[in-house]
């Protein structure tokens, strides 16, 4: 490498970090293994708030409205609670 690539300006300029409030989804789901009952996953990660399209929610308040009781894997829960809560962009600590 030369001294030249070594000083040069990053490619893309990177902004200050916007910070969201709550946990993706995704990460919850992955703390977990499966297949887990709903009640167990309340258990376990009812208490943590995750990122919402309407702002942060506890997930036990989230799986009141979950109708399924049982999820084979990862993919079925986080289906079944973005039913719940949508889709869509997530609100920054700032809006």
């Amino acid at each position: 490498m030369s001294d030249e690539d070594e000083d040069s300006e990053p490619a893309v300029e990177l902004g200050e970090q916007t910070p969201v409030e709550g946990a993706p989804l995704a990460r919850v789901s992955s703390r977990l293994t499966w297949p887990k009952e709903k009640s167990e996953v309340d258990r376990l990660e009812g208490e943590t708030v995750i990122r919402t399209p309407e702002g942060p929610r506890e997930l036990s308040a989230v799986l009141v409205d979950v109708d399924e009781t049982y999820f084979q894997r990862h993919q079925e829960f986080e289906a079944n609670v973005r039913d719940v809560i949508g889709t869509g962009p997530i609100p920054t600590a700032d809006e």
